[in-house]
């Protein structure tokens, strides 16, 4: 059978996707990926891609969004507008692809069409196509709760937006509470990337991986100077992913590298911090290493707070990032044992190849 995934055209939306599409052309069917923008500038596994947003800037629709809502933007950017900007934002930037998916699903006539929560042009295209359609999570805010929110949208709200045939859900029970749907392991995919040899093995003391987001933006809280300031006074290895801009005169137990794919890297690591991003949260659980997740704007701060319930990590304000407070997430070992029962939560969850045949029998 043909499968369609489609996704907004940002990494941290398409990358969750990428395991479920391989496992599909795996077992003999064909795949499409549909996005855009930074998207498509990884490494996909060698699945075929059209761009379907050419030039898609999604600083420039979230700017113009934003100050239509003042009140909801200053909310947003303090991570505490639930659903309620998220629509909007995702329902200009649909707005912009939704004629382009459309486009490509008459042409291409896939049997079924994927699409993530906030990626709703796919869910038109398969209406359009009478064609069933899958959602599959990549984030921690239920499925249902973001698809209607970007639906609701003024620039959706002319389409006609059908109840999936099926959810994917992704967030481990324990994390997040149980959900209807198709519960499925999220499985890391980072996009490639070369590793140097130091990172594929544990190191002589701790060893605390940093990376940040991938979308630029405000409101962010870099806690790359707070790092490097406790650093010295930390017995830890700390290496900084992608750091923003150059940094001169560190310490001599810190260390920067370019991008690498974290999902190889993180079961060598004792801790993670990282800006709060679900796919970031998830890979690190993934891996059953405590994380400390800077609350940030948009969903980092639910996030954040879902971890630190938990008990599998700390949810930590750069500024207040101290020797302490890294200290300890390399020490506790309440904070490592938690993160190790989510990993093993994960790893007993339906893999993405133990899902196809039953999704494959929506499209036949």
């Amino acid at each position: 059978m043909r499968v369609l995934i489609v996704s907004a055209p940002l990494q941290g939306h398409l990358l969750p996707l990428v395991p479920l599409a391989l496992a599909w052309r795996d077992a003999g069917h064909e795949v499409l990926v549909a996005s855009g923008g930074d998207a498509l500038t990884v490494d996909l596994g060698g699945l075929p891609a059209h761009d379907v947003a050419p030039g898609f800037a999604f600083g420039r629709i979230a700017g113009r969004v934003l100050l239509r809502h003042p009140l909801l933007a200053r909310r947003e950017l303090a991570g505490r507008a639930g659903t309620a900007v998220v629509g909007e934002l995702f329902g200009a930037a649909n707005a912009r692809f939704v004629d382009a998916v459309v486009a490509l699903a008459r042409r291409e006539r896939p049997d079924l069409v994927v699409y993530e929560p906030l990626g709703v042009a796919g869910a038109v295209a398969a209406e359009r196509l009478g064609v069933p359609g899958v959602v599959q999570e990549n984030n921690l805010f239920p499925a249902v709760d973001l698809v209607a929110a970007v639906a609701a949208s003024g620039p959706m709200r002319r389409h006609r937006i059908d109840a999936p045939a099926a959810t994917i859900t992704v967030s481990p029970p324990s994390l997040t509470g149980p959900r209807p749907g198709l519960p499925m392991r999220a499985v890391p995919y980072s996009g490639g990337g070369d590793v140097p040899d130091w990172l594929l093995s544990a190191g002589k003391r701790p060893r605390i991986i940093v990376s940040r987001s991938t979308v630029a933006g405000p409101g962010g809280g870099d806690p790359t100077a707070a790092i490097i300031a406790a650093a010295p006074a930390v017995d830890a290895d700390i290496v900084l992913v992608r750091p923003p801009g150059r940094l001169r005169r560190l310490p001599e137990n810190v260390r920067t590298v370019g991008r690498v794919p974290l999902d190889r890297v993180l079961p060598y690591a004792t801790a993670y911090l990282h800006h709060g991003g679900a796919g970031s949260v998830l890979g690190g659980l993934a891996a059953g290493v405590p994380q400390l997740v800077v609350p940030g704007p948009g969903d980092r701060r639910h996030n954040a707070e879902v971890v630190a319930r938990r008990g599998a990590g700390l949810a930590v304000a750069a500024r207040d990032i101290t020797p302490d407070v890294l200290t300890r997430l390399v020490t506790d070992g309440s904070l490592a044992e938690a993160a190790a029962e989510v990993r093993d939560e994960m790893a007993a969850m339906p893999s993405p190849a133990d899902l196809v045949p039953e999704l494959t029998a929506l499209g036949r």
